[in-house]
């Protein structure tokens, strides 16, 4: 089930290891999608803490957030662009968005099949979509002190082979929140040095969480196409073939 806006926002903004933990997210999609000039950029889940880099440039940004989780006024210094929505139904027009980030929204979905429908229904041609989820084998998905500890974490290959079973081809796969999660003095001290360090690590090598960068799959219609060839009509023999002549 979802977590509770008011839980996930006091965690990002209200906590030293939350601010941790959005920094390093923010700075790995950023790496990712550096720019969005002129585009459509949404979130679903709790995806806004992602999104400000965009907020300037970009010709529209969206954070989509589901009704079990709860919807809370965001950004809070500019004019509103959250929208509470139902979990597989978004009030998107099919094929405008860009860009897409998942944070916190799949792994504790009850209905993950027909969340992944919608993300791509909404994608356009040529869409980019991140899906963020808990690293399986990492720290940070057993504790439950963090977002990160509840829901269904992912190894990457199990995210990837459910991308493709949705039409998704995933491209690139990275990983983020390499500090520990503990918010004691030591690690939190040291958290600048695990990330600098997990940064340079193999994309395979991820740390509290996956994020996987997948492109919109339109397969053509399945079978070939066979064109058929017009048969030549046989004159009988005895009958003179018709002559194009000029009508008076």
């Amino acid at each position: 089930m979802h977590l509770d806006v008011q839980d996930l926002r006091n965690f990002y903004y209200r906590s030293a290891l939350g601010r941790a933990a959005q920094a390093s997210l923010r700075r790995r999609l950023v790496e990712l999608w550096p720019e969005a000039k002129g585009q459509t950029v949404a979130g679903f889940g709790f995806a806004a803490p992602l999104l400000r880099p965009y907020l300037k440039e970009a010709r529209r940004v969206v954070a989509l957030m589901p009704g079990p989780q709860g919807v809370m006024p965001w950004p809070p210094d500019m004019p509103n662009v959250s929208v509470l929505t139902e979990e597989t139904l978004w009030p998107i027009e099919t094929g405008h968005v860009d860009k897409l980030v998942v944070l916190h929204g799949l792994e504790t979905s009850e209905r993950a099949y027909d969340l992944l429908e919608e993300a791509w229904r909404v994608l356009g041609p040529g869409g980019k979509a991140l899906f963020i989820v808990p690293n399986r084998a990492g720290l940070w998905s057993r504790r439950d002190r963090t977002p990160f500890g509840y829901g269904r974490p992912y190894s990457a290959s199990q995210l990837e082979t459910q991308l493709r079973k949705h039409q998704f081809l995933p491209e690139r796969h990275v990983g983020a929140l390499y500090q520990f999660p503990s918010t004691k003095r030591l690690w939190m001290k040291s958290a600048p040095m695990f990330e600098k360090v997990g940064r340079l690590m193999p994309g395979m090598v991820a740390g509290g969480a996956f994020m996987v960068e997948a492109s919109k799959l339109v397969y053509p219609p399945k079978g070939k196409a066979v064109r058929s060839k017009a048969k030549r009509q046989k004159v009988p023999q005895g009958v003179t073939a018709p002559v194009a002549g000029r009508v008076s």
